[in-house]
């Protein structure tokens, strides 16, 4: 036998012995580390978030308030116009799932197609709309309260949902629905099985944007009676009591954050292996 066929054996050998093998110590700690930098930064996010609330809740223990701030931030106070931001938030955005993304996919379809424009061209328009513009007509239409506070959100949220829903269809590779409709699949077991597997990860960032833009947008609730944390805002500014505006601009801006980072957990954990 040659040297160099003995050399280039060796050089196999030691390809081999390098390949990460399932009884390699090695093995699981490189999965660990792998799997702590894809979650990192979702750690780091929560991390912040209960910092950040936990500051505040040692800022309002320790600050020295009036009367009429101890009686609006006490902690039953605050956990109802949490709560009702937080049924605003929630019951807008099943109403937004329900039709945005049940519309998305007919869009797609061929029959109906030829409504894409004027259908975007609606949503734009809610959304480019001012938001407190859209509240306040929407009050005056269905009357003030509850309900006015969460059409107007509806009106306002749809548009993400339902643009990442059509994106993510159309972004499907048509090889991979030719071959579903090549192996005998209907139309309907393609669009589940194939399609909208595939374009989960886009839909669901529309879904996230929509959760922290319905977050921010139901601040706007209290100019027509429809509760939620904007009531702190409100008060703040017109009895000049920056306490209350403070807190309620906070914690308006920590349910955004963690219903963000809510948002991306479910990303992450609904993402098709191999993306």
């Amino acid at each position: 036998m040659s040297t160099r066929t003995l050399n280039a054996e060796a050089r196999i050998a030691d390809d081999d012995s390098a390949v990460e093998t399932p009884d390699d110590p090695a093995a699981p700690v490189s999965r660990a580390r792998a799997a702590w930098r894809s979650w990192r930064g979702l750690v780091y996010q929560l991390a912040g978030i209960l910092l950040a609330f936990l500051a505040l809740v040692t800022w309002l223990l320790t600050a020295d308030l009036s009367p009429i701030e101890l009686t609006t931030l006490a902690p039953a106070a605050l956990w109802v116009y949490t709560w009702q931001h937080i049924q605003l938030t929630l019951l807008a955005a099943v109403i937004v799932l329900v039709i945005a993304i049940p519309l998305g996919i007919a869009l797609t379809r061929r029959p109906l197609r030829f409504l894409t424009g004027p259908v975007l061209a609606i949503a734009n328009f809610g959304q480019a709309a001012p938001a407190i513009g859209v509240v306040v007509l929407l009050a005056f239409w269905v009357g003030f309260g509850f309900w006015a506070a969460t059409l107007s959100l509806v009106l306002y949220a749809v548009l993400p949902v339902l643009r990442n829903t059509m994106v993510g269809l159309q972004q499907v590779d048509a090889r991979l629905v030719e071959a579903g409709r090549g192996m005998g699949m209907s139309s309907a077991a393609v669009l589940l099985r194939v399609e909208l597997p595939l374009a989960v990860p886009v839909m669901l960032s529309g879904v996230r944007t929509a959760l922290v833009l319905l977050v921010g947008t139901a601040a706007l609730a209290t100019f027509v009676n429809g509760g939620g944390l904007g009531i702190l805002i409100t008060t703040g500014v017109n009895l000049s009591l920056t306490p209350v505006l403070v807190t309620g601009a906070l914690l308006v801006a920590l349910l955004a954050l963690l219903i963000d980072w809510v948002g991306r957990v479910v990303e992450h954990l609904a993402r098709p292996k191999g993306l």
